[in-house]
């Protein structure tokens, strides 16, 4: 997805433009607020999942904006035992809430991309002690 940093608005006194990067970081911030959610992955470019702190909650966002719209992409870790359909749902309804809210632009999309599932370290070394390796992708 491309990212384009368009004229928002202008006003008598000049032009309002929102950089793609904030609207990064407010998806970011909107995901990671949601119940399952172990972190943001930077897995679009290279594959591999990896938990990022709130530093780079813009790495597993992607977004592509317009004049009015915009489509988001967030690549996440999810934390085990946690529904899969509804946290994504979840992430859905909260980043396009906080994108509309703080922005006024209009979220067309939010597509959510689980990248690998978090286990809690006690679940990991019981599940390796019995033999058994789940490992999701």
């Amino acid at each position: 997805m491309t990212t384009i940093a368009a004229d928002y608005e202008k006003t008598d006194m000049g032009n309002i433009q929102i950089a793609p990067e904030v609207i990064e970081v407010i998806a970011g911030l909107a995901t990671i607020e949601i119940k399952g959610v172990a972190g943001m992955s930077g897995g679009f470019a290279g594959g591999i999942a990896e938990l990022l702190g709130r530093k780079n909650l813009s790495k597993g966002v992607k977004v592509e904006v317009g004049q009015r719209q915009a489509a988001v992409d967030v690549s996440i870790i999810i934390d085990y035992g946690y529904k899969i359909p509804e946290v994504a749902h979840e992430i859905q309804r909260n980043v396009k809430q906080a994108i509309e809210s703080m922005t006024g632009l209009d979220v067309v999309e939010v597509n959510v991309h689980i990248h690998d599932v978090h286990f809690k370290a006690a679940d990991k070394e019981r599940t390796e002690e019995e033999g058994v390796l789940l490992r999701v992708k």
